[in-house]
């Protein structure tokens, strides 16, 4: 069964449609979820450009690397285990703060 089962609908002038339409496309939704975020107390952020996505997929790869250094150099005993691990801490701290700021919803209060 469906989870959205209730079905609602909206009359809108010719601006107010073209305006839902654009807000839901600068916020890379469907027009339905852009009403959805709103009405649960979320103002969408504009959806970042491909550039947003080629730094995180950089961040991501740098991420993996130290992992995988991290692995290799514990193994032969020549890491700074506690170093290491704040580096690799403050690094998922940063792309998880780049992601609240470009792409999670804001709470409305």
């Amino acid at each position: 069964m469906r989870q959205r089962n209730i079905e609602k609908h909206f009359f809108f002038d010719k601006s107010e449609a073209k305006e839902l339409t654009r807000k839901a496309k600068k916020a890379g939704l469907t027009e339905a979820a852009l009403i959805r975020s709103l009405v649960s107390g979320y103002t969408p952020k504009e959806k970042p450009d491909d550039r947003f996505y080629d730094v995180m997929r950089q961040l991501s790869a740098l991420g993996n690397s130290m992992n995988q250094i991290a692995h290799k150099a514990n193994a032969i005993g020549l890491l700074d285990a506690p170093y290491y691990k704040q580096q690799a801490e403050q690094l998922q701290r940063f792309q998880l703060e780049v992601r609240e700021h470009f792409i999670l919803p804001d709470r409305v209060t």
